[in-house]
C-alpha cells in the first residue's frame, strides 16, 4: 500500500545541495568550507522576498478558492517556481477533477491530504500521465524544490510515495507548533525561521514540492484537522471539496 506522506521524512536538500564542490569532480566539501559556503548561501536568501509569507497575489502567481462542505479555503500558486505542480493543480481544477473529492487522510497537528478520486488514499493521476514530463511508471511528475518555498503553517504542497511520484494528491500542512526548536540556523533564512514559529512541518522540507500557501481560511484547515477520524486517519463523516475556482489564472509557455 502506497502511503503518500511519511512522518519520519528528513530534510536534507539543503545541506546536499552544499555537499559537493561544482566542478568535475565530486570531492566532498570539508567541514570548515561546508560552513562557509552554508552561511554564504544563508547570506544571499536572507536578502530575498518570501512569496508564501505575503498575503497579495503577485503578477507572477495564480489563486484559488477550495469550497469544501466545512468553508472556504484561499491558495495563491507559485508557478514560477514550481510550474509542473501548479500547472498540474490548476488543470485538474479547471476540468472539474477534484470536485466531489474528499478530505482521505487528516491528522490534527500535522496536516490534512486530499486530491484522490478513489479517496483511498491510493488513487489519482498527474496530467503529464503518458506525456514526455511523466517520471516513475509514467504517470508521476518531478519534484521541485525552490530555495524560497518551506513546509510552513499554511503551506500546500503535492503529496507523494517517493521521489518524482506526485499525481493528484497533495496536502496542506495545519500544524500550530513553534518548529524553531528543530532547524539548524545555518539551513533556514530568518525570515523562515521566525514564520516556523508559527508551525508547518520542516521535516517535510526537500521532500515534497510545496507550491501554494493558503492565504485566507486557515481556521476551515483547522477544523477539517480536528474532526473525527477512524484509524486509518480518515474522518469519519466525509469531509469534500464541493468546488474549486480560479481567482486568478497563469498562462504557461
Amino acid at each position: 500500500m502506497k502511503k503518500f506522506l511519511a512522518l519520519t521524512v528528513v530534510s536534507m536538500a539543503l545541506l546536499t545541495a552544499c555537499q559537493t564542490r561544482s566542478t568535475n569532480t565530486s570531492e566532498t566539501l570539508s567541514s570548515s568550507e561546508l560552513q562557509t559556503a552554508l552561511k554564504e548561501r544563508l547570506t544571499e536568501l536572507n536578502k530575498k522576498d518570501f512569496p508564501q509569507l505575503s498575503t497579495e497575489i503577485a503578477d507572477n502567481e495564480a489563486a484559488v478558492k477550495l469550497t469544501t462542505n466545512k468553508g472556504d479555503i484561499t491558495i495563491k500558486l507559485f508557478p514560477e517556481l514550481a510550474p509542473l505542480a501548479v500547472e498540474n493543480f490548476l488543470t485538474h481544477a479547471k476540468n472539474g477533477y477534484y470536485n466531489g473529492v474528499s478530505f482521505h487522510r487528516v491528522i490534527d497537528g500535522f496536516m490534512i491530504q486530499g486530491g484522490d478520486p478513489e479517496g483511498t488514499g491510493r488513487g489519482g493521476q498527474s496530467i503529464w500521465a503518458g506525456k514526455d514530463k511523466a517520471i516513475d511508471d509514467g504517470t508521476g511528475f518531478a519534484n521541485e524544490s525552490s530555495d524560497l518555498l518551506y513546509n510552513i503553517r499554511g503551506a500546500l504542497a503535492m503529496a507523494n510515495a517517493g521521489p518524482n511520484t506526485n499525481g493528484s494528491q497533495f496536502f496542506i500542512n495545519q500544524n500550530k507548533a513553534d518548529q524553531t526548536s528543530q532547524l539548524h540556523p545555518l539551513y533556514y533564512p530568518e525570515k523562515i525561521y521566525n514564520a516556523y514559529a508559527q508551525g508547518g512541518n520542516p521535516s517535510l522540507d526537500g521532500g515534497y514540492t510545496v507550491f501554494g500557501q493558503v492565504i485566507d481560511g486557515m481556521a476551515v484547515v483547522d477544523d477539517i484537522a480536528s474532526t473525527k477520524t477512524d484509524d486509518q486517519d480518515k474522518p469519519v463523516e466525509p469531509i469534500l471539496i464541493e468546488k474549486i475556482d480560479i481567482i486568478k489564472d497563469y498562462t504557461f509557455n
